[in-house]
This record gives C-alpha cells, structure tokens and sequence, in this order.
C-alpha cells in the first residue's frame, strides 16, 4: 500500500535527507510536497489530503502544533521530526504519537513508517492529533494517555490513575474503577511521562498522590483504594516533599 505523504520542515538540508531516506529505504511513501513553513503547510495538507505528515516540531513563525490546530478538520497520521525537548516527548507519548529525534536514524526512520503503515491497515480508529492538541491545552493532572495493550490500546483520563506497578517487561495500571490494565511498557517509560501529582515510590510502584490515605512513619503508603505500598528510602524524600 503506497502512503501518500508530505514533508513539513524549515530546512532545507533536513528536507532532501529525509526525502532520500525515503526514496531509499521507504519505497511505500508516495511524497506529494513539501512546505518550510506553517503558512505553506497548511494549504498544502488541505490540497493534497495526505494520508501521512512528517512534521518538524520546531520552526519559525510557528511550530507543529500550530500545524495540527489549524488542519484539524483533516485527517491523517503524523511522524514528527524533533530535537530532544522533554516538554515536546511528553505530549507526543502521552498521545502515542509517532516522532524521530533529530539526527534522524534510518532504522527509526523504517520503524515509524512501518507503524502508521500498520495502523493504516488496520483501519485504527485513534486519532492522536485530536488527543495531542487536547492534552496540551489541559493541566497535567487532566490529560489523556493512551495505553498500548497486548490486544490494542486504552485511552485513559491521568486522573483515573490510581497507581502502576511493574509487572517484568510490562506495567499494570490500575483505575479508579477497580479496573486495571496490562500496558506493553516498563515503568521508567510512565517515570518519565507522568508529572505531578504521580511521584514513584518504589522501584516497582508510582502513585497518584491525590489518592494517598495515610503515610505510615514506618514507610508504608495507604491509597484510598486500601492498597499498602511500602515506600523505599531512596524516594522517600521526593514522596515527603509533595506534602510538605
């Protein structure tokens, strides 16, 4: 199946790199146009209705989010072209976007077409755009996080997090239903996604702090689903230092 793309980055240079990646190493991607620019990008996304965007996060006069606002009323998947910012990988993890971090890596390169590819097929009613675009207009504590599972995915409210447990090469997340969920990721990965009110606690726990019952000076947490985790001294203080 050809996919049916546009290139949106301010540099040249990084435009006819990933273009002769593309050519090369990614014969499925059809490339209709490029633009430099949001004021090209948008009118371009809106004639040729791409099926996927390859979006450079930061760019003069506006930056890829700007993009996504005002395309919103198309639909496509997008891989974003990024230098390391963590505020920019929060946003694009919490909504399971596809992103490259710049220099771009072929094998990334492959892996993140391969993906859209993937979901493209399947016909996944998901749409990231949507749930970036949301999420950066909410405070932390109300976002959206998307949950990739053993048989899909799970959109989910940080606020119905309870806490997450390690469970081997996976994280069981549990919600303030009484649910819980079994998510292909470590728990480093929700480590360095979740903010505050989430803190770790343990190697093996973090928690949603709004659902804390009672602290234990022995060095055991009470939720208020009545879970008791034991909090370990090398996050100790960090745990004491949001109720300070």
């Amino acid at each position: 199946m050809k996919l049916k793309a546009v290139i949106v980055d301010d540099e040249v240079i990084a435009r006819d790199v990933l273009r002769n990646y593309l050519t090369k190493y990614c014969p499925q991607v059809e490339i209709l146009g490029e633009a430099e620019n949001i004021k090209e990008a948008v009118p371009l996304i809106a004639e040729k209705q791409p099926q996927l965007v390859f979006l450079d996060v930061e760019m003069p006069f506006g930056n890829a989010f700007d993009v996504l606002e005002a395309t919103k009323d198309f639909s496509y998947e997008t891989i974003f072209i990024t230098a390391f910012s963590q505020y920019s990988l929060q946003a694009l993890n919490k909504s399971a976007s596809y992103y490259i971090l710049k220099p771009i890596d072929i094998q990334e390169l492959i892996l993140a077409v391969n993906k859209v590819a993937e979901s493209l097929e399947r016909k996944e009613e998901l749409n990231r755009n949507k749930i970036l675009l949301e999420n950066l207009k909410l405070k932390p504590e109300k976002q959206q996080l998307i949950l990739p599972t053993l048989q899909g995915f799970d959109v989910v409210k940080t606020e119905d997090i309870v806490r997450l447990q390690a469970d081997g090469n996976f994280t069981q997340v549990y919600l303030t239903d009484g649910s819980k969920k079994m998510v292909c990721r470590f728990l480093k990965h929700f480590d360095d996604l979740l903010e505050n009110p989430f803190v770790r606690v343990h190697r093996s726990h973090i928690i949603n702090t709004t659902f804390v019952k009672s602290y234990h000076k022995s060095g055991t947490v009470t939720l208020s689903d009545t879970t008791e985790i034991e909090v370990s001294g090398s996050f100790k203080d960090g745990f004491l230092n949001v109720f300070s």
